[in-house]
């Protein structure tokens, strides 16, 4: 029968390609591994890596080992989590995930919220990429993510939260843009700036300019929303923002014209995402509820902490 530790070894080798990353991640030496590995190999009667001088790669059943072996140790770590914490995600230790072109602008005001609302909870904050947060997730290594939606994955549930509208900005002196709406099919390729690749902003921005050749755009990706906004403030050219970053810098950006489309307006869904195996419905409405009123917008402050309650 196959052992915990060999499907930590041979996950950590899969994720890695190389036994030397992956003895260090699991803290042994790279032989112990190795052997642990080979005897993992000898009782499924398989081979499962093809060794080479040019590194570790896994055969097709390897790869569905691995794929295997990622399902039992996120299911051994809800179990773990689950007993630890009683059955509360809002208990003890939350790992949350959050994409970058969200986190900025939402958690100033989410994180203190969550503080004065469950006390006991210890948040562990993680800011990458929408691939990377999903793996992460599936893989036991977060409890909750909040990215955009959709999230295609057999392991994951998700909830959607609220829609965010998408605007045009544009250089304030522009004379391309003279009227207070938008029209997508009016935004050349030349004049479009996007996020860098890996970002799912940018490929909704791409979705919104369908008429715009991916081909003939700038060889330039930007890594923050702020900074595409100072690029159209200093007239380099146009880019879609979420609303939810517009509301962050108080509804207006210096020497920037913000239009709107005409409806229906396009926009991107925020969502939460967790793993189907933990049993935490409940607590997952509970931080649902909290992002929805914590969500940048013009509002009264009244307003946002009633909403709380």
């Amino acid at each position: 029968m196959l052992s915990t530790r060999q499907l930590r070894y041979f996950d950590a080798l899969a994720r890695h390609r190389h036994f030397g990353r992956a003895a260090e991640e699991c803290a042994v030496t790279q032989p112990a591994l190795s052997m642990q590995i080979r005897e993992m190999e000898e009782a499924l009667g398989v081979r499962l890596v093809e060794r080479g001088r040019s590194g570790v790669r896994l055969t097709p059943v390897g790869e569905e080992a691995a794929s295997r072996a990622r399902g039992v140790l996120a299911a051994l770590a809800d179990m773990e989590r689950t007993i630890r914490d009683r059955g509360r995600l809002l208990e003890g230790r939350m790992r949350l995930g959050v994409i970058p072109s969200i986190a900025p602008y939402l958690l100033p005001r989410l994180l203190p919220e969550m503080a004065g609302r469950w006390p006991g909870v210890e948040i562990a904050l993680r800011e990458s990429q929408t691939e990377q947060l999903v793996n992460d997730l599936a893989h036991g290594d977060l409890d909750l993510v909040i990215l955009s939606l959709p999230v295609e994955h057999p392991a994951l549930e998700t909830m959607a939260l609220f829609e965010d509208p998408f605007l045009l900005a544009v250089p304030e002196a522009s004379a391309d843009f003279s009227g207070e709406t938008a029209a997508a099919e009016d935004i050349l390729a030349a004049d479009l700036l996007l996020l860098e690749d890996g970002h799912c902003f940018r490929d909704q921005a791409l979705n919104v300019c369908r008429k715009v050749d991916a081909r003939q755009l700038r060889r330039f990706g930007a890594s923050s929303l702020s900074t595409l906004a100072q690029l159209v403030a200093n007239g380099q050219g146009v880019t879609l923002l979420p609303q939810m970053f517009v509301a962050s810098e108080g509804g207006r950006i210096p020497r920037v014209r913000l239009l709107r489309f005409p409806d229906p307006a396009p926009s991107r869904t925020i969502g939460l995402v967790w793993r189907r195996t933990l049993p935490f419905r409940d607590d997952v409405e509970q931080v649902a509820a909290m992002v929805r009123a914590c969500r940048p917008a013009v509002q009264d402050g009244e307003e946002r902490r009633s909403a709380l309650l």
